[in-house]
Formats: C-alpha cells, sequence, structure tokens
C-alpha cells in the first residue's frame, strides 16, 4: 500500500511541477540574482566538468522532446538570436528551480512510507533532481557567457554594417 501511495504522490509532484514550472516561466525571472548566479566555487559551472557533464548531459530525459508545444527546445543553432539566448536562460532557471522544489518536497516520501521505503525513495528523487539542477547550473553560465558576446559585437557589426552601407 505503501507503494501506491508513492506513485500517486510522484505523479502529482510531476504534474504540478510542471504547470508551476510553466506558469513560472511566462512571468519575470531574475537569473543574475540569487540562486541562479554562479557561486565562486562552481567557477562559471566549469567545475562540472570534472564530473563529465559534457558526456551525459544529452542522454537524460528532457521535457522539451515530450512537449514540443509547450516548451522551448533546448538545441540552438550555431548563431542563435539574443532573444532565444535569453529564453534559454529563463528556461534553465526555471527547471533548476522546478527541481530543487521536487528535491524538498521529495521529503515527503519518508512521511508516506516511514523507514527505509521512504528514504530510498527520498534519495532516489534527490539525487535524480540533483542531476537536472547541475546541468542548469552548468550550461547557464555557458549561454550568458555566449550572450554576453553577442551583445557586444553588437555594436560592432552595426558600425560596419552602417559604414559598408554609407560606402557607396
Amino acid at each position: 500500500m505503501y507503494f501506491l501511495k508513492i506513485v500517486i504522490y510522484f505523479m502529482i509532484l510531476g504534474v504540478l511541477s510542471f504547470i508551476g514550472g510553466r506558469l513560472w516561466a511566462n512571468t519575470s525571472v531574475n537569473c543574475e540574482a540569487f540562486p541562479f548566479r554562479s557561486f565562486a566555487f562552481e567557477k562559471e559551472g566549469k567545475i562540472y566538468k570534472k564530473l563529465g557533464i559534457a558526456k551525459w548531459q544529452s542522454h537524460v530525459p528532457d521535457m522539451s522532446r515530450v512537449f514540443k508545444k509547450i516548451m522551448p527546445p533546448k538545441k540552438i543553432e550555431s548563431r542563435p538570436e539574443a532573444e532565444k539566448l535569453r529564453t534559454m536562460i529563463k528556461e534553465t532557471c526555471v527547471a533548476e528551480m522546478t527541481h530543487w522544489v521536487l528535491i524538498i518536497l521529495g521529503a515527503g516520501y519518508i512521511f508516506i512510507w516511514p523507514g527505509i521505503g521512504g528514504m530510498i525513495c527520498f534519495l532516489l528523487s534527490f539525487f535524480v533532481n540533483l542531476v537536472f539542477v547541475i546541468i542548469q547550473r552548468y550550461n547557464r553560465p555557458r549561454l550568458v557567457h555566449v550572450l554576453e558576446r553577442k551583445m557586444a559585437l553588437k555594436p560592432k557589426e552595426f558600425k560596419e554594417r552602417s559604414n559598408a552601407e554609407c560606402a557607396f
């Protein structure tokens, strides 16, 4: 009976966190503030390279592949527009917060199934969601860096384009 309650709780958490994340994605999110800003020890996400994240991050489930019409795709073209980058950066914040909430609410497994069963379910939930938090914290600084470079080049590109157009 405990297992059935765990499955129902898991399903409810999944649905509510997905809906909550989609609703939150439509609001203003400050990705440069705590807790989304990189901490010094993360070295702009470089610390996660030691975990081999570049090799395995594409092998974990991605909701944008399941709900293509609801979530923006995670793949970016070689020269993405600034707005696309901003959207992806915001999505990393929403995804990270969603997984932190799932980690916290995962403690409910311990109350639903007292003893070792609930503890195992909580630990599984904790580590699975932590993987997704790490992915967001690895990707966000990289996306921010690309956006910053793109914005730094904008005036130069504009100036070169303007000069070329005025040349004739």
